[in-house]
């Protein structure tokens, strides 16, 4: 498997992807578990993937554009997608920022579990929407 693609953060010069290996040890909770777990299916989906360092400490993940970002709150770990609202979710991953035009999030709490099959197929059409050029096209939850 080929290493994802590593940017450098501006701020401290240092590899995103040694800042986001910081980021998990220093949650040293289920909170870095999840976001580890998570971070290993982007890469395992997309070997490509360029993992950076945005917007004072989060991470994110792209190709040919922003596939979704990691955050980290006290009791869930959020998974925006940049272009969530375009992709169609038939497993109903998405479950917060619903009424947004662009984005759409997962959140995980404690205990919860994301179908990695059906993440790994989220991931596969943001990728897709990036590299083909198309702009995202907004569609209400239902």
């Amino acid at each position: 498997m080929k290493k994802p693609a590593k940017k450098a953060d501006s701020t401290t010069g240092q590899p995103a992807s040694v800042l986001i290996d910081r980021r998990i040890a220093d949650l040293g909770d289920w909170r870095g578990e999840t976001l580890s777990r998570m971070r290993k299916l982007i890469q395992e989906e997309d070997p490509e993937v360029v993992e950076e360092w945005k917007w004072m400490g989060t991470p994110v993940w792209s190709h040919d554009g922003i596939i979704c970002t990691g955050e980290s709150y006290k009791a869930i770990v959020k998974l925006t997608f940049a272009k969530g609202a375009s992709l169609k979710d038939p497993s109903k991953l998405f479950n917060s920022s619903l009424d947004g035009n662009t984005r759409r999030a997962i959140d995980i709490h404690e205990g919860e579990e994301v179908d990695a099959g059906a993440f790994k197929t989220l991931i596969r059409a943001a990728i897709t929407l990036n590299t083909s050029g198309g702009k995202a096209k907004p569609k209400r939850a239902k």
